[in-house]
């Protein structure tokens, strides 16, 4: 996917969008924003939009000066599972050949959710897999695998747990109850709840953060932290001595002055 024929966002400088049928990619400076665009139906999963996703995030990753992604959806939910028309015609079987979580993990850098309204079941496993959750205050989490008699496959029985812990886990993925935005940030699941009016402004400014810092360290930074999610302590220890031994082979801080405000300043 070429993302260098962008059509200009209206009402925000210095910004580019594309249009795809279900997704919208708005390009900023270090950073994208991508939206499921399938408002009249929640933002439901349809194999056109998970196709169109995973074709979207592998030219994000080759797109010069995108470090992170924002992941959003448009109107007032963020998404809500899988179609359930498409699952009364043709089964979970149309959606076999592709894990939106994975391309998620996966992507080199950053990948932030900015989520609102539902979050639910495959929505709810898309937003577990990426690295930053910041949720308006409408979002609410569901898992209705339970319900509909399907079991998760894009990883939430492997994430959830660690966000929240392996009780908690359990009773939100067999009880199928809705976690609300509060609850979800006093159970350690999301980073912050913000006003729904505010909630890309806040996504944006996490976006700012990240890219504030070394030019270039925020995959590795990522692939380091993942990479040791697994792992034991002593495992971890050395996988991050072994990786530190060859990111910092040469890195000169910026200004070598952390004791004022701020830090150390980085050109890039």
């Amino acid at each position: 996917m070429c993302f260098g024929n962008f059509m200009k966002s209206p009402g925000r400088a210095g910004s580019a969008m594309r249009k795809f049928g279900s997704i919208e990619v708005e390009i900023e400076t270090g950073f994208a924003l991508v939206a499921f665009n399938r408002p009249d139906s929640m933002n439901s999963i349809v194999p056109q939009m998970l196709a169109e996703f995973d074709d979207c995030m592998a030219g994000l990753a080759a797109e010069p000066g995108v470090e992170v992604v924002i992941l959003t959806g448009r109107g007032r939910n963020f998404c809500a599972g899988l179609n359930v028309e498409m699952l009364k015609s043709d089964g979970a079987e149309a959606v076999a050949g592709f894990n939106p979580a994975k391309t998620i993990s996966d992507w080199p850098g950053p990948v932030i959710a900015a989520v609102q309204g539902a979050v639910a079941t495959g929505g709810f496993e898309i937003t577990v897999a990426c690295d930053i959750i910041i949720a308006g205050e409408s979002a609410r989490f569901i898992d209705t695998h339970s319900r509909v008699g399907l079991l998760p496959g894009w990883g939430l029985s492997a994430r959830l747990h660690h966000a929240i812990g392996l009780y908690r886990a359990k009773e939100l993925e067999l009880t199928g109850r809705p976690l609300h935005a509060r609850e979800a940030s006093d159970w350690g699941l999301v980073n912050r709840v913000v006003p729904d009016r505010e909630l890309l402004d806040s996504a944006r400014a996490m976006a700012r953060m990240i890219l504030a810092g070394a030019p270039q360290m925020a995959a590795p930074t990522k692939a380091l932290i993942d990479g040791n999610s697994l792992r034991t302590l002593e495992e971890a220890l050395e996988f991050e001595r072994e990786t530190s031994k060859k990111a910092n082979t040469g890195l000169v801080p910026g200004s070598l002055s952390f004791n004022h405000v701020g830090g150390g300043k980085f050109s890039k």
